[in-house]
C-alpha cells in the first residue's frame, strides 16, 4: 500500500486531541523540540475527551453500590453505565460479564485463578508475557511461533488434537503482535478451539486501540484490554465475556464488595455467601474514575469511527516503511511478511548500532520517543532476531553498551493521536543517525543508555 494511496488521508482525517501534544523537551545538542511520543504500544496519551469527562466528573467522585448520598448514587450509575458501555463496545453477548480490573495482566491473571482443575492451557511463544505467564496451576502447552497465518491455525488445530477430549482448555492468542503489530487470525483459531472443545482468550490490549472489537463476530469466550493503551491511563482494565467459569471461580480477592452476606459461625468462623456477578471478582473499593475513563475512551473511538481511524494509521504505517525502503540498514521484524496485515507497531534493527544506543539518540537529539528491549516478549523476540532463547534478560533492559551486539529491537508504535510531523520527523531522524552517526557521546547508566553530559 503506498502513501499515495492516503495522500488525501491527513486533510480527511486528523488525529483525534490528546494530551501531551503540545509539550516541549530538551535536547541535548541544545534547544527545545515538540515531544514526539511514537510509543503507544506501551502507554497511549489520554485523549483530551477522557481528560475533560473525567475532569467534569470529579467533582461528583463517591462511594459506589452502597451510599446513600446522592454523589454515592450519581458514582455507581457512572461506573454501571461504564460497564454497559464497555459491553457495547466489545459488541458482548447476552449474559456475558464485564469485570474492571487494573490491566490486562491483572485481566489474565483473574482468568487464570478462575480456570477449573485440570484445565490445559495453549499459548503461543510469541505473546506478551501478559499472556503467557499466568497460568502457573495449569497445564500449559507453548507453541512454536508460526510464520503465517493459517500455520497458526494449523498449528493450534495439531495441538488441540492431541490432547485429552475430556478436560476443560483454553486457548490465549493475541489479536495484534505488540512486537510486530501483525493482526492474528482470531476468528479462525476460535473456531479452531471451539471444534476441539476448548474455549479462547483473546489478549486485546493491541487490537481494541485500533480496530473494532466483536466478542461476537470474533466468537471468542472472553476479551481482555487495558485502558491505559485505550487513551485512558487511569489505571483500569477489562475482562470481559462468558460468566460461567468466573461465577464458579472462588473470588479473585475477597472482601467488601465481592462479598453478598457474611455470617458468624458459632465456632467462631464465617460463612460467606459471594455475589455471582462480575462484583465478585471486584472486592474493594473499584476504581470508579479508571472504569468511567475506559468507557469515556470506548465512546471517543467510537464515535470518530474506527474505519476513518485505521485509514489514518495504514497511512502512517506506509509512511515509515517506505520512508525508510531506501535505507538497508534498517530491518523490520515479522512473523507473517513484510505485507501482512498489522497496526501502528513496527519493530526494527539497525545495523552496526545497539538498540539502546539508536533509542537514546533519538530521544536525546530528537524528541522522540520510542522503545527499545524486548518488550516483554522475550521468545518471540529471541526468534525474530535469531538469538539464543534461554538467554536471561531483563523486560526492556539492554544488554550490551554502545557499539555492542544488541539482542534488542527497537520499537516504534503510534495512533489515534499521532500527527504527520512525528513520523516524518521519526523517518528522517532514523536516515540521519545510519548516514551520519549520533552527534553526542553516550554511556552506560543503570543499564539503559544515556547521553554522557560530562563531555
Amino acid at each position: 500500500m503506498s502513501v499515495s494511496t492516503f495522500a488525501t488521508a491527513p486533510s480527511v482525517c486528523a488525529p483525534l486531541p490528546v494530551l501531551g501534544r503540545d509539550v516541549t523537551v530538551p535536547l541535548v545538542t541544545g534547544g527545545e523540540v515538540t515531544y514526539a511520543a511514537l510509543d503507544y504500544a506501551a502507554s497511549a496519551p489520554a485523549l483530551q475527551r477522557v481528560w475533560d469527562d473525567v475532569a467534569a466528573y470529579a467533582p461528583y467522585y463517591g462511594s459506589v453500590h452502597r451510599g446513600a448520598g446522592y454523589l454515592s448514587q450519581l458514582s455507581t450509575d457512572l461506573f454501571e453505565n461504564a460497564r454497559r458501555t464497555v459491553a457495547e463496545f466489545l459488541d458482548c453477548r447476552d449474559g456475558d460479564q464485564v469485570v474492571f480490573t487494573r490491566s490486562t495482566t491483572d485481566s489474565l491473571n483473574l482468568l487464570a485463578a478462575a480456570l477449573p482443575a485440570g484445565c490445559q492451557v495453549f499459548v503461543f511463544e510469541t505473546e506478551h508475557h501478559a499472556a503467557l505467564l499466568p497460568w502457573r496451576d495449569a497445564r500449559v502447552t507453548v507453541l512454536d511461533a508460526p510464520r503465517g497465518p493459517r500455520q497458526a491455525v494449523e498449528t493450534l488445530e495439531r495441538a488441540l488434537a492431541d490432547r485429552d477430549p475430556h478436560g476443560p482448555a483454553l486457548v490465549c492468542v493475541t489479536g495484534a503482535s505488540n512486537v510486530t503489530g501483525e493482526l492474528w487470525p482470531v476468528r479462525e483459531l476460535a473456531a479452531a478451539a471451539h471444534a476441539h472443545g476448548a474455549r479462547i482468550v483473546l489478549d486485546a490490549a493491541q487490537l481494541a486501540p485500533h480496530h473494532p472489537v466483536s466478542v461476537e463476530d470474533l466468537d471468542v469466550d472472553w476479551v481482555a484490554f487495558s485502558g491505559h493503551k485505550l487513551y485512558a491511563p487511569f489505571g483500569s482494565g477489562v475482562l470481559a465475556g462468558r460468566a460461567d467459569w468466573l461465577r464458579e471461580a472462588e473470588p479473585y480477592l475477597a472482601g467488601g464488595g465481592a462479598s453478598r452476606k457474611v455470617t458468624r459461625r458459632t465456632d467462631g468462623g464465617v460463612d460467606v455467601e459471594w455475589h455471582d456477578s462480575a462484583a465478585r471478582h471486584e472486592a474493594g473499593s473499584p476504581n470508579v474514575i479508571g472504569a468511567y475513563a475506559v468507557a469515556s475512551a470506548c465512546k471517543a473511538l467510537t464515535e470518530a469511527g474506527f474505519d476513518t481511524l485505521v485509514a489514518r494509521e495504514q497511512y502512517l504505517v506506509a509512511k515509515v516503511r517506505e520512508g525508510l525502503a531506501d535505507v538497508p540498514q534498517v530491518r523490520f521484524l515479522s512473523l507473517f511478511g513484510d505485507d501482512a496485515p498489522r497496526v501502528g507497531v513496527l519493530s526494527f534493527v539497525v545495523e552496526g548500532w545497539n538498540s539502546s544506543h539508536f533509542a537514546a539518540a533519538l530521544s536525546a537529539e530528537y524528541g522522540i520517543g520510542v522503545r527499545d528491549g524486548l518488550f516483554c516478549a522475550h521468545p518471540l523476540v529471541r526468534t525474530l532476531l535469531g538469538s539464543d532463547p534461554q538467554t536471561q534478560g531483563e523486560c526492556g533492559a539492554p544488554e550490551a553498551a554502545p557499539g555492542e551486539k544488541s539482542l534488542n529491537a527497537i520499537r516504534v508504535s503510534f495512533g489515534a493521536g499521532t500527527p504527520d510531523e512525528h513520523v516524518e520527523r521519526f523517518v528522517r531522524a532514523v536516515k540521519e543517525l545510519v548516514t551520519d552517526g549520533a552527534r553526542w557521546n553516550y554511556r552506560t547508566e543503570d543499564g539503559r543508555c544515556v547521553p554522557d553530559r560530562s563531555a
